[in-house]
């Protein structure tokens, strides 16, 4: 069914332009400066505006993001690129950038790389097609050289969240102190009285190295770990987190506690437990980190490290888009939230454990 507006008729499925809001009878250079809010040298009345603006609305005029580009105005597109998309902090960190980049006036480009550099360089001609105003990447790709490469000669600006806290960065990022909050749990779990205390985790890239590398540094300045066994580094689900537990219960003697990298290995080392009747946190006290919304509602609720998701997305936004946005002069600005110990019901006293190896 065509659309006629004032007089204008549009063929469906087809763009609606300028042209068709011009329809209505007003000149095409009014309706531009209208929809671009640019300057007029003889001002236009508030009732033209209106009635342009009215016309947009109901033509469901949406500004072409490539032509804003050649103007020189800001197409404001964000592109967002996600190392594992299935991972469900990830998938509410982009969420939380969606809602983010929404207050700002933009719209997000999401492409998900499944951390294979060739997808990701694929991703980056299509933002870069597309004229997006900047780009995120959620999730550390410093392993893929020529992505990083490819970013950084490019004209949008770059902001790299969750990347890990070392400084080898060619663009800003935004993350969370990871060696605080693996501390704080291993200081909430020796508090309880645990000693014997055992790690999950997953890939050793950005905030996963961080997180490894915290807590070999604590278990040697209490000693060390009492097995090789005490050290599991597997795929970051919660199938993965599930197999580990079988693996940390041979060690002699078992672990009373264990600290996970994330809340999906967290609740994958919960739901092993139920298998091989383990009791949690009787038996076996464990905490995750993230603290995802699956983790108030696990059986029993997890505690984990919380990080300030909307803090750390905001800031990576402003660093794109608004006035915090890095000129590529000097060394690029890296920001670093402080996480919170969120303490429910996994954890317990050590005296409580049953597994004494």
């Amino acid at each position: 069914m065509s659309q006629v507006m004032g007089g204008g008729r549009r063929r469906p499925g087809r763009a609606v332009t300028m042209n068709d809001v011009a329809a209505a009878g007003v000149a095409q250079s009014t309706v531009s400066r209208i929809l671009n809010d640019t300057p007029a040298p003889i001002p236009v009345s508030p009732e033209t505006r209106e009635r342009v603006l009215k016309i947009a609305r109901e033509l469901g005029y949406r500004p072409h993001p490539i032509a804003r580009a050649l103007r020189g105005a800001p197409t404001m597109l964000l592109g967002a690129i996600v190392r594992d998309i299935t991972d469900p902090f990830f998938a509410g960190a982009v969420e939380a950038l969606v809602l983010e980049a929404k207050a700002h006036g933009y719209s997000v480009v999401l492409g998900h790389a499944r951390a294979a550099e060739d997808e990701a360089l694929a991703l980056t001609a299509v933002l870069e097609a597309r004229q997006c105003d900047g780009i995120v990447l959620l999730g550390d790709f410093r392993a893929e050289q020529r992505l990083v490469e490819d970013l950084s000669s490019g004209h949008a600006h770059v902001v790299g969240l969750w990347h890990g806290t070392s400084r080898d960065h060619p663009f800003p990022t935004v993350g969370v102190d990871n060696r605080a909050g693996v501390r704080a749990a291993l200081a909430h779990l020796r508090g309880l009285g645990h000693e014997r205390i055992a790690f999950v985790g997953a890939e050793s890239l950005g905030d996963q190295h961080d997180r490894l590398a915290a807590y070999q540094e604590s278990m040697d300045e209490h000693g060390g770990m009492p097995s090789s066994c005490f050290l599991q580094r597997v795929s970051n689900t919660i199938e993965a987190g599930s197999g580990a537990l079988a693996l940390l219960l041979e060690a002699e003697p078992r672990p009373t506690a264990v600290l996970a990298a994330t809340d999906a290995l967290a609740l994958g080392l919960l739901h092993g437990a139920y298998q091989l009747g383990v009791r949690v946190p009787d038996e076996l006290s464990v905490v995750g980190f993230d603290d995802i919304p699956w983790s108030s509602a696990s059986v029993p609720p997890l505690t984990t490290v919380k990080m300030p998701i909307a803090e750390i997305i905001a800031t990576g936004v402003a660093l794109c888009v608004g006035e915090g946005a890095w000129d590529g002069e000097g060394a690029p600005p890296q920001q670093v939230f402080q996480p919170q110990l969120i303490e429910r019901l996994s954890t317990a006293r050590a005296e409580q454990a049953a597994l004494s190896g």
